[in-house]
């Protein structure tokens, strides 16, 4: 148990292919679980507010150009240099509801060629989500959703890929694999159940750092 016996908040992970709806639902079990009197908080990453994710949103948005190997090094230093703050809130009693974290930084970097050992090892020692909800769609269901295609990782073709990484790095252990492609009340009906099925499980348990 945390601090001054207090549990600690859960650490959920939302994962998937781009405009899977993942921020979205995020928020949406935010809301649901902050009105039911939990504590509990939306992070993303990259999180492009910070210094670093200045320079990934500016790679992501097609104004700089940068070589692979050193993107995928910039967004593992984005989560680095938030994990001290993640410790904090989830000690203190926090759910941490988060739109994708190092399992997207190694599915996209393997799946544009890099190998899969290589882009893990820098995010090794970030902490472990006690959950991480994978939400898989269709390539033609993908395509239709609003705004695919206006950042530089949005082709069909690379998010195939992707999900092909997603699924070697899954770890029945402590993830669940979720279809998007359904009304958005139900899945975030069934996300929210499962989301507070692990906040109870969860909030004794020691923080477990990644590989």
């Amino acid at each position: 148990m945390s601090e001054q016996g207090r549990k600690r908040g859960a650490f959920i992970v939302l994962e998937g292919c781009d405009r899977a709806g993942k921020t979205t639902q995020c928020k949406q079990l935010v809301e649901q679980l902050t009105s039911a009197g939990h504590k509990a908080k939306f992070m993303n990453f990259p999180d492009r507010s910070t210094q670093y994710g200045q320079l990934i949103d500016r790679y992501l948005t097609r104004k700089d150009d940068i070589v692979d190997q050193g993107i995928h090094l910039l967004f593992t230093l984005n989560r680095w240099e938030l994990l001290c703050e993640m410790e904090r809130q989830l000690k203190s009693g926090v759910t941490l509801i988060v739109d994708r974290y190092s399992f997207s930084g190694v599915a996209f970097s393997a799946a544009k060629g890099l190998d899969m050992e290589w882009c893990k090892a820098p995010e090794a020692g970030l902490l472990k989500p006690d959950l991480v909800i994978l939400l898989t769609m269709t390539a033609e269901a993908l395509a239709k959703r609003g705004g695919f295609g206006d950042e530089r990782y949005e082709v069909p073709e690379l998010q195939t890929k992707v999900m092909e990484k997603y699924l070697l790095l899954k770890d029945d252990r402590y993830w669940k694999v979720l279809s998007a492609d359904k009304p958005f009340d139900e899945l975030t009906k069934e996300l929210y159940e499962i989301v507070l099925n692990v906040m109870d499980r969860s909030g004794e348990r020691s923080l477990e750092r990644l590989w």
